[in-house]
């Protein structure tokens, strides 16, 4: 008698692949928006800078945003900057020329020309010497003026089903506490890697605050000073600032969409008019190169957090109210191994009390 088919759900890890893969198609249509390309022109104005500055900014005003100087400010962006207003200290280049006496070089060898004493012959050159000021620069946030041209929406609107057991959750997981504060500079969170907390803006929507929190949370996980001197993952020492807020805006919609499922239209977790806008915006081009290089470090992460997460629920209780029926597996599982791997011990156990199966299992 042939075995009864029994359905099969998809696996945890395949549901993530599956909103990474959404969230990397909507990114590409915004791309082809004019609103883009107007948002594109004028982030273009904005300085680049280096991993050091990066980190000093963060340490002075973790909550910054869009910095610029003084001047630039105002001829580039048609802003002022508030009377007042605390000044970011960074490091501006200044080199200089020095002439210095040095080692004759043979051209045609590239070897130190020497006098017949064997002492090397020495000319005087001017050398370009390295050197740094100090230099001021202020966030957006310390500015007023000119609207700059933004992508997609300000902030999320809508009320989340089961919203205190999901703020519960994702502070029972995360090992940094989350408090809510007025954030001044108008972020809706930072996390703070000098203090090592992280902070909500208060007053925010349910959805904006659970996709804020999530968002700061993968911050924390992936970015923390704490996790890359452990040697948890080296490459993430040297992740530009665009690389780290894809990878966090990405992990909180993959974590939010994911749950969307045991919402209902009133009380959805949708974060794409918002996540999408976000990402392109951090993303250093057409071809989401920090995306793409992330989307392992993101999937794994997300994979991590929705386990987490469910397991806080699940002893709370919330999981059961919301009508979850589907079968899950394990998100660790569906990572590390094959897909045919997952499939075959399912199949295995839903015929597990059969002869030929305990025949058959290795």
């Amino acid at each position: 008698m042939a075995d009864k088919k029994q359905k099969q759900y998809p696996s945890q890890y395949e549901k993530v692949k599956d909103i990474t893969d959404q969230l990397e198609a909507g990114i590409q249509t915004l791309f082809q928006s004019d609103q883009y390309r107007q948002w594109l022109t004028t982030m273009s104005r904005f300085h680049n800078y280096s991993l050091n500055n990066t980190l000093l900014i963060a340490m002075q005003k973790p909550d910054a945003t869009l910095v610029a100087g003084y001047t630039a400010w105002q001829k580039q962006f048609g802003r002022q900057v508030k009377k007042g207003e605390k000044a970011i200290k960074i490091l501006a280049p200044t080199p200089y020329k020095k002439k210095m006496e040095v080692d004759k070089i043979d051209h045609a060898t590239g070897e130190v020309i020497r006098n017949p004493d064997g002492s090397p012959v020495k000319e005087t050159k001017e050398v370009m010497m390295p050197a740094f000021k100090i230099v001021n620069v202020f966030d957006v946030s310390s500015t007023e003026g000119k609207e700059l041209p933004s992508l997609g929406v300000d902030e999320l609107t809508g009320e989340v089903k089961q919203f205190e057991a999901f703020m519960e959750a994702i502070k029972k997981v995360c090992p940094v506490p989350i408090e809510f504060e007025q954030i001044s500079s108008g972020a809706k969170g930072y996390f703070h890697t000098i203090e090592n907390r992280i902070a909500i803006q208060e007053g925010m929507s349910q959805l904006q605050t659970i996709k804020t929190a999530i968002h700061e949370a993968a911050h924390q996980k992936m970015h923390s000073l704490q996790a890359g001197e452990a040697g948890e993952d080296a490459e993430k020492i040297n992740l530009t600032r665009n690389s780290k807020e894809v990878e966090a805006e990405s992990v909180a919609f993959t974590v939010c969409s994911y749950f969307n499922q045991f919402c209902d239209k009133d009380s959805a977790l949708d974060t794409s008019d918002y996540s999408f806008a976000y990402i392109a915006g951090w993303s250093e081009g057409k071809d989401l190169p920090e995306l793409k290089a992330s989307l392992n470090r993101i999937r794994t992460a997300a994979s991590e957090m929705i386990t987490a997460i469910e397991g806080a629920l699940q002893e709370m209780g919330i999981l059961k109210e919301m009508d979850v029926t589907q079968e899950k597996t394990s998100v660790l599982a569906d990572l590390h191994e094959k897909q045919d791997t997952v499939k075959q011990k399912t199949d295995e156990k839903s015929k597990g009390k059969t002869q030929k199966t305990k025949e058959e299992t290795r």
